[in-house]
């Protein structure tokens, strides 16, 4: 017999409330139960999706995050081998004997020493005796202690040089002429040549201060110490304080000019570096080139200090770093290949230290082939400045740097310092590589900026910073105008004097050989 689908319209089940397929239990209820749990169910369904999802976000947060930890750790690692380098013991095999007696150099390794044919130093014999003195032969050999010495007829000449201290200062007394000033109502008198008025030390000692302190790099109580038992000459430090502010305030206009001349300069380096004043982070400025040096010492190390120092016109070529403060200054600039090599080393050393799992096989060709490319770049704008290459054959070169940097560059990189890299040489920025194969004159590197702020690195550690806004004024001025001297062919020593001692047009001429 047929079995009906559907039961008839008026159909009621007599077991509805007592199913004896359900153990007694009410058909109305289990159906109801049903419903819930299907509802109850998707419920479930829904939070473990919802859990499924949280947990693949959280997954990929700790990859990324251990990725992170892993290249912070490798950064760590590097820099402190960097800090501290093991002593490498040399192999015993690279002090095997040659043939002729001479130890073996290891391959690849330059030798010690001039270079092969290199002609060596010796100090030039003077041209002047000042005294001669006869010394007798001696009694006994001062090797073995024997008597029995045979007196030679051919004598043993010896030249020695030597310095003359005297350990007094020259004291002048400068009698003056008096004249009554009718507008003044009071009495005045000129100055001689070598002469401060109402200055009771002199010019050449002050400048002799400054300069020790400023280009040897003494602190103010060694300089104190030097003057007392060299020269015979007492004071305080206080009054080296004085001689810095003075020369300071006398040399400010020309502090003035030196800045619009390097704003007219063709060519200029820039570059910055960290000084404390008064236990505040503060930065030392360097804007110059071959012929001008000038130093700001600033709080800031923002855009508006470099537009304060290069203007709002400048239509030179800056040589510097990636620092984002020099963009749209100048009307070109050329990028330092040197920062560029040596950010690719250290991507080098910081990916070595990387678990084998998060290394990227590409980056160590990246940055190979980078400082390949830029060291040979380096190499032809040595080329160019000694003119061995001409420019036309310059711009050629650019265009196939070009190239090989495309080429270099092509594959993303999973290491993000070296994506970083990758990213910004393949960018708007990439024109600004080579700058030194298009404009004659530029070099390829900002290595001049980093020499020029040794000097203040080196006092820096001397002085530990200044105290005062005078004394950043002072330390900005005085290195400025020495540093220009020395590049101008001027000894720091004669300008400094000059200052001292003269109106302000007179030392601007001193400081630049008498050029305008």
């Amino acid at each position: 017999m047929a079995r009906s689908c559907y039961p008839p319209y008026d159909f009621v089940c007599p077991y509805q409330d007592n199913c004896p397929h359900l153990d007694g239990m009410s058909t109305t209820w289990a159906l109801g139960e049903y419903r819930r749990g299907e509802e109850f169910y998707n419920e479930n369904l829904r939070i473990v999706d919802i859990f499924d999802e949280q947990l693949r976000t959280a997954l990929n947060r700790i990859q990324k995050l251990e990725r992170e930890l892993a290249e912070v750790r490798a950064k760590y690692q590097a820099l402190h081998q960097k800090q501290f380098k093991p002593n490498r013991k040399k192999n015993a095999d690279s002090h095997a004997q040659k043939a002729d007696g001479k130890p073996d150099d290891p391959a690849g390794k330059k030798k010690r020493g001039a270079p092969l044919g290199h002609p060596g130093w010796f100090r030039p014999k003077p041209t002047e005796i000042d005294r001669s003195v006869d010394v007798a032969a001696p009694q006994r050999c001062p090797h073995c202690g024997s008597k029995d010495l045979r007196p030679l007829d051919e004598p043993m000449e010896h030249i020695q040089e030597d310095i003359v201290l005297v350990p007094r200062p020259m004291v002048t007394r400068y009698v003056h002429d008096q004249a009554f000033c009718t507008r003044c109502r009071r009495p005045v008198a000129g100055a001689a040549a070598d002469e401060i008025l109402h200055a009771p030390i002199g010019p050449v000692a002050k400048a002799t201060a400054m300069y020790l302190r400023y280009d040897v790099c003494i602190p103010y109580r060694k300089v104190v110490e030097i003057f007392r038992v060299l020269f015979g000459l007492s004071y305080v430090p206080a009054s080296l304080v004085g001689f810095d502010r003075k020369a300071a305030r006398m040399g400010e206009n020309i502090y003035a000019d030196l800045r619009e001349k390097v704003r007219a300069s063709p060519v200029v380096h820039a570059d910055e570096t960290s000084w404390r004043n008064d236990g505040v982070g503060h930065y030392v400025w360097f804007a110059g080139n071959e012929n001008l040096a000038f130093f700001h010492i600033d709080r800031h190390r923002s855009a508006q200090v470099a537009k304060a120092i290069f203007g709002e016109d400048f239509a030179g070529t800056l040589v510097r770093d990636r620092y984002a403060a020099y963009n749209g200054i100048g009307a070109h600039w050329q990028a330092c290949l040197a920062h560029i090599i040596t950010n690719a080393k250290e991507i080098t050393r910081e990916h070595a230290h990387l678990p084998q799992t998060e290394k990227d096989k590409y980056v160590d060709t990246f940055t190979g082939r980078l400082k390949d490319l830029c060291t040979r770049a380096c190499n032809i704008g040595q080329k160019l400045k000694s003119g061995d290459i001409s420019q036309p054959s310059a711009k050629r070169i650019e265009k196939q740097f070009l190239r090989e940097l495309k080429n270099t560059c092509k594959e993303p990189l999973r290491f993000k310092p070296a994506e970083t890299l990758r990213t910004y040489l393949i960018g708007p920025e990439q024109k600004n590589l080579f700058t030194f194969l298009r404009i004659p004159g530029v070099p390829p590197t900002n290595n001049h900026a980093e020499q020029s702020l040794r000097k203040l690195v080196i006092f820096r550690k001397v002085c530990f910073g200044t105290r005062s806004e005078k004394g950043l004024k002072t330390h900005s001025i005085i290195p400025s105008l020495m540093q220009t001297a020395k590049r101008q062919g001027v000894h720091p020593l004669t300008f400094l004097k000059t200052l001292l001692t003269t109106d302000t047009a007179t030392a601007q001429a001193a400081l630049y050989n008498n050029s305008s």
